[in-house]
């Protein structure tokens, strides 16, 4: 299997295993949005809480040539060490939702 297929595999993995989780508040689903063409990958929260429309990205990653970059993570562990532990290396993940600019995560592994 090539790195591209490899990590689509582990993307969708690890974000379905995170929308199994039942939200904690309101009736929220959480969903998952996968677009392979482009290599986009979003994990979604759609629904009521008190009476109030609850939509949004939870979670945003892309594949970047063959680097994966995290746009958004509202996680609270974090997407990159998940991403790790399924198999990604660290050296090949972004961290971009920095305002700072993106970094990689092999960085915040070495401080």
């Amino acid at each position: 299997m090539d790195t591209r297929a490899a990590d689509r595999e582990v993307i969708e993995k690890v974000l379905s295993e995170y929308a199994a989780i039942p939200y904690a508040h309101g009736n929220v689903d959480t969903v998952t949005v996968f677009d392979r063409e482009s290599d986009h990958y979003l994990l979604m929260i759609v629904g009521s809480e008190n009476r109030r429309r609850v939509h949004g990205c939870l979670v945003h990653i892309d594949r970047i040539g063959d680097q994966i970059w995290i746009q958004a993570d509202g996680t609270e562990r974090g997407m990159a060490p998940a991403l790790v532990r399924a198999g990604i290396p660290a050296e090949r993940i972004m961290l971009a939702f920095s305002s700072e600019g993106a970094y990689p995560y092999s960085d915040v592994l070495a401080a």
